[in-house]
């Protein structure tokens, strides 16, 4: 029977999509792992790879249409012997995909079935979170049930083994928790209630909305000309981790001035050893060595916060900042401990440079639990930023600056003076803990030379 093709989740926080460009057309011959379109996530633009052979029977979505939810038919694959006289009406909507047990969700309506291969158990995830884990009855036997209707009876309060199962051999599907009443297990939503009140206590659950409703904005500036400039993925994305960030995260700050006088001083004797190399060292990635360096230190800093828990990483993997247009991405070097200035710098500019083309993979900008965001090439002296989730601390570093100084024998001197700011998630890391960090990273850039040894 023809086999739909579903949109990917392409990425942990995907939801839905924008199918940019389709790179096959209908009547093509395809083979696993070959490229069927590009997708734009909220964060880059990826190529999706076929799994199965077949012939493309139908494109379903055409190309450049935005708002792709994840699950949703896009085009529907023919397997031998079958013509394009055998697809039925395919319905819009995301499909109940199934991956724990291997077995298919009841065919649609028309007889079609989805692609497991093009859509699994990470598909269920990006639909609302983890599918609870598979319930046991009061006779200990297991409850069969997709992932998809466990979450949603999770959600609901519902008792699964009170839910009677239509899909194949008695298993409990999406339609039949959807159809369930909550008046069904009373016990478990009261249960269920008492847990989370205390998790939306501890991550900011139950915030009012931010900020005034767009209808009433709209109405505020009625006569007035202005432009409306649509949000795309990515700057949706950023408002809601930024909103997150300010809401839940208890953030304070530490403020240094670091005199880079040595730093830049030994860049530029590095800089003329490293000139046949091809290699040319920034000022920041001496800043990715001394946070790395630093982290190693002081490892209890070297954490960040999963909900109900503090994890402390044991490599140092740095995220930075790159602005490209319309937002920014911060890509992660990881172990940047262990790895050489001058791999550092190449490894920065190739990320920075894939990053503005938005062709960085999802593990490429994704983890670490520190960041440096670097608006001192700006020329701006200091500045607060704010708190990537789930990570404990970013620094935020200014511009080097001269200025007058007073030595320790009390003699006035100029100095180049960069002002660095420590935003830090106090969940993860306290007062003292900071200060120390943020010592270890002074450290390092006022004596540089030790980073190398």
């Amino acid at each position: 029977m023809p086999t739909e093709i579903l949109m990917p989740a392409l990425s942990p926080t995907m939801e839905e999509g924008t199918l940019a460009k389709w790179l096959v057309k209908e009547g093509d011959t395809v083979s696993s792992g070959d490229l069927l379109a590009e997708i734009e996530t909220d964060k880059a633009t990826m190529e999706f790879e076929a799994v199965d052979e077949g012939v493309i029977g139908k494109l379903l979505v055409e190309a450049g249409t935005e708002g792709v939810k994840v699950n949703s038919p896009i085009a529907v694959l023919l397997e031998d012997g079958e013509s394009a006289d055998d697809i039925g009406e395919v319905s819009d909507g995301p499909r109940d995909v199934d991956s724990d047990t291997g077995t298919e969700p009841a065919a649609p309506a028309d007889g079609q079935k989805p692609a497991g291969g093009y859509a699994g158990e990470e598909q269920v995830k990006d639909q609302g979170g983890t599918a609870p884990a598979a319930p046991k009855g009061k006779d200990g036997e297991r409850i069969f049930a997709s992932p998809l209707a466990r979450r949603i009876a999770d959600q609901k309060g519902l008792d699964l083994s009170q839910i009677e199962g239509s899909g194949p051999r008695g298993r409990i599907v999406k339609a039949d928790v959807e159809s369930a009443k909550a008046s069904d297990a009373p016990a478990a939503s009261a249960a269920k209630s008492a847990e989370e009140a205390p998790k939306a206590a501890s991550t900011g659950g139950g915030m009012p909305p931010a900020g005034p409703s767009t209808d009433t904005v709209l109405k505020m500036y009625e006569g007035r000309d202005f432009e409306e400039i649509k949000l795309d993925g990515m700057r949706k994305t950023i408002a809601a981790r930024l909103t997150e960030a300010k809401q839940t995260i208890p953030h304070f700050y530490l403020r240094r001035d670091i005199k880079i006088d040595n730093l830049m001083a030994f860049r530029g004797q590095l800089n003329k050893q490293l000139e046949s190399r091809g290699v040319k060292l920034s000022v920041n990635d001496f800043i990715i060595k001394a946070c790395a360096l630093a982290l190693q230190q002081v490892p209890a800093a070297n954490a960040v916060w999963a909900g109900d828990r503090v994890l402390q990483l044991k490599p140092s993997d740095v995220a930075v900042a790159v602005a490209i247009e319309g937002g920014l991405f911060t890509p992660v070097l990881k172990d940047a401990d262990s790895k050489s200035l001058s791999s550092l710098s190449s490894e920065m500019k190739d990320l920075a440079a894939r990053a503005r083309d938005k062709k960085l993979a999802p593990h490429e900008y994704q983890g670490g639990s520190f960041a440096i965001s670097n608006l001192g090439m700006f020329g701006i002296d200091n500045f607060d930023a704010v708190i990537n989730p789930p990570h404990g601390a970013i620094l935020a570093v200014g511009a080097g600056v001269k200025k007058p100084v007073v030595d320790g024998d009390g003699q006035v001197s100029v100095a180049t003076v960069m002002s660095v700011t420590l935003s830090v998630d106090h969940r993860v890391i306290d007062g003292a803990l900071g200060a120390e960090l943020l010592q270890a990273i002074v450290e390092g850039l006022e004596n540089p030379m030790a980073m190398l040894a």
